[in-house]
């Protein structure tokens, strides 16, 4: 098992490498002048020329790239074009609300999708194995952005129910404080106790939250019902069935854990997607995550924050990945 560990460990810095490679050449190739981008839009030549220097954009490419790297390694990302801030200290600024949002997808995922895939799979080519399909096959194929849009327009506009977007109301921003412990607002909340702030902030997360849930509950849904389908017609449930056992006790204990291999996977990497896939959801909702900032930063060509928010997702893709294959290595029937 160890020796797996770290033969994926390196496998995944391998993987890290070559896209932080790829982009770094892409974001150095394509035409643009990142140099007057650092000094303003009314930068003389001069200024411009002290740029480059600064910026290293003088240096042949391949010195660039070992620049970066050795800076990389300090876990200096380099500063913003735009802001002339550390790209390390934004990414910290705006991480915790994206991960916020998308712990509470994950969240519902688990607690909507693996039930709906069981009682799908129990109750195959019923009425409600139709609806738990159809409800998948939707909610995996309808584009977010026009789920986010027409959530907006029932709750919103017709219904009156919940808020537009933002994290919180302006009237709570200007009467309360908001706490910032740990970035994550609703926890900070809870453990502070700022009960008029969480009540505020749950009441704004809860479109973005299940939009971005709709996808991960139905690719889980789907899974798990088809990991289930092929447990369920195993030799050993049908002896646990003929000894008499309850059909929950067969269900839930013997069939759902050997199938929680491929549904972990599922997990995984639908966390990993969804963590750096909310740009648009952000954007419609107006939330303050890592969606709105590397939007932002590609529609300014910000190389170095594009370059940071990268490596951030392809490092938690790795990491996700090594938990997802970690936990199917458990199962005794996986020769590693």
């Amino acid at each position: 098992m160890a020796r797996y560990i770290v033969r994926r460990i390196l496998l995944g810095l391998i993987v890290l490498l070559g896209v932080i490679t790829i982009t770094f050449t892409i974001t150095r190739v394509i035409p643009s002048n990142p140099a007057a981008k650092w000094v303003g839009p009314r930068a003389t030549p001069e200024q411009i020329k002290a740029a480059e220097e600064e910026l290293g954009l003088n240096d042949p490419l391949p010195v660039q790239f070992f620049n970066y790297i050795k800076d990389l390694s300090k876990g200096d990302f380099g500063r913003s074009l735009r802001t002339h801030q550390p790209v390390k200290d934004e990414l910290i600024a705006f991480v915790p609300p994206t991960l916020e949002l998308v712990l509470l997808a994950f969240v519902l995922a688990v607690l909507i999708g693996i039930p709906l895939g069981i009682y799908s799979a129990k109750k195959k080519d019923k009425a409600l194995d139709h609806i738990s399909r159809l409800f998948s096959i939707g909610s995996v194929s309808l584009p977010t952005f026009w789920v986010a849009l027409i959530f907006q327009l029932i709750f919103y506009r017709v219904l009156g129910i919940f808020p537009l977007g933002g994290r919180v109301s302006t009237e709570t921003t200007i009467f309360y404080d908001l706490p910032n412990i740990t970035g994550l607002l609703i926890f900070d909340s809870l453990i502070t106790g700022n009960w008029a702030v969480l009540k505020d902030a749950l009441w704004h997360i809860v479109l973005p939250c299940i939009t971005i849930a709709l996808y991960p509950i139905g690719l889980v849904a789907r899974m798990t019902r088809s990991a289930l389908l092929e447990v369920l017609n195993e030799d050993y449930i049908t002896a646990a069935k003929s000894y008499g056992l309850p059909e929950k006790i067969v269900l839930w204990k013997y069939a759902l854990k050997n199938t929680l291999g491929a549904t972990a996977t599922v997990l995984a990497l639908s966390l990993g997607y969804t963590l750096v896939n909310t740009f648009l959801v952000e954007t419609i909702f107006s939330w303050p995550g890592l969606g709105s900032y590397v939007a932002t930063s590609v529609v300014t060509l910000d190389y170095p924050s594009i370059m940071g928010v990268t490596i951030f997702s392809t490092a938690n893709y790795i990491v996700l990945n090594l938990i997802a294959d970690i936990i199917i290595a458990t199962d005794p029937r996986i020769r590693l």
